[in-house]
């Protein structure tokens, strides 16, 4: 297959054709993981088929979603592990799409890299099937493109977009939200794929590399390397779980922003959500962050998942069968707070206290 594919001028330019094909050879075990009943064709088309799995549904919504991983990506160059990012660019799609009720279907990625490293694009899109897996999702399609002159041979940038779907009349709204529903939280696995400029910062890492190698002892002995790119937490089938047997009122993802951006945005206006700060599991790598850059803890709050992955708020009187579900699915879930009228807050839709 692409024989006569080859171009030795632009070869001589910096971009290698046939280091893609090459590529998308070696992906190609990976995607086969991801396939699911919609999937109509194979990778390499100029457009990724599939079949909508509409039946049972009265007005079906299709829902998308699309992020990247922020310079998280710079560790995994730094690193050179590359297998894990991947997972990340699913999560941060598909755990926005869930706050919608929406059940992913597919995922695109699309690749920007200074040199095209066939052994290394399909690492990067093992992980992205990995996450796909995780998901349910398939992986239809992508783009790797390669940029010589923009970004080092090294470099690289990874981005994509889910697309789930969802009975219109089931789609999350937070407008049944009430005063004295529950908020739980759904532990998070480290820092996700926010505020990595804040902790690149913190520790110095890119005046100080060898920082990111050393065993650390508030962090169990482990480094601040090996922790940083420990992969998003995908919540997908959990919370799909979950709402096939419990009223949900509301989900945030904690992303950028942290508690007092994402929170609420679950929330409708007039009600705001009071968190007991002390039942909050804070991982250590958050008090270490916070220790290390002198960082004020409404800041840490602000800008990161403090160990909180995302929030479900449900009606009070179903609290004990949600923890059950969402733990017999994997997740470490506990209550954290409860809504309240925003008055009570002094206008506000979220104190922490």
């Amino acid at each position: 297959m692409h024989s006569n594919s080859k171009s030795d001028s632009y070869a001589a330019a910096g971009v290698d054709i046939t280091a893609g094909y090459r590529a998308v050879e070696l992906m190609k075990k990976h995607i086969a993981r991801t396939k699911n009943a919609g999937c109509l064709d194979d990778v390499g088309g100029f457009g990724g088929c599939f079949g909508l799995p509409v039946a049972g549904m009265e007005e079906p919504v299709l829902v998308s979603g699309t992020d990247g991983c922020g310079t998280k990506v710079k560790m995994a160059i730094l690193m050179d592990k590359h297998d894990t990012i991947g997972i990340d660019a699913v999560a941060m799609c598909v755990n926005d799409i869930i706050c919608v009720g929406a059940k992913p279907l597919f995922f695109l990625d699309y690749i920007a890299c200074g040199k095209n490293i066939p052994e290394k694009i399909a690492a990067i899109v093992g992980g992205v099937a990995e996450g796909c897996v995780q998901s349910g999702a398939a992986l239809i399609g992508g783009e790797t493109a390669e940029h010589p002159g923009m970004m080092p041979v090294e470099d690289y940038d990874l981005a994509g977009f889910a697309v789930g779907i969802v009975d219109k009349k089931k789609i999350l709204d937070n407008s049944k939200t009430q005063e004295g529903d529950v908020v739980i939280a759904l532990a998070s696995s480290g820092v996700h794929s926010n505020g990595f400029s804040l902790c690149r910062k913190v520790f110095d890492i890119d005046k100080n590399p060898d920082e990111l190698y050393r065993a650390c002892d508030e962090l169990g002995g482990k480094s601040v390397a090996e922790t940083l790119l420990t992969p998003t937490k995908i919540y997908v089938k959990s919370v799909l779980a979950l709402l096939e047997k419990v009223n949900v009122r509301g989900i945030s993802h904690i992303t950028g922003g942290g508690f007092y951006e994402n929170i609420p945005r679950s929330i409708p206006a007039g009600l705001g959500a009071k968190i007991n700060g002390g039942a909050i599991r804070v991982l250590p790598i958050f008090e270490l962050i916070a220790k290390r850059g002198n960082i004020p803890e409404r800041d840490m709050y602000n800008t990161y998942n403090m160990g909180v992955g995302m929030s479900i708020t449900v009606p009070a009187d179903e609290v004990g069968t949600a923890l059950e579900i969402l733990r017999a699915n994997g997740e470490t879930a506990y209550v954290i707070g409860e809504i309240v009228s925003a008055e009570s807050l002094g206008g506000s839709q979220i104190e922490i206290v």
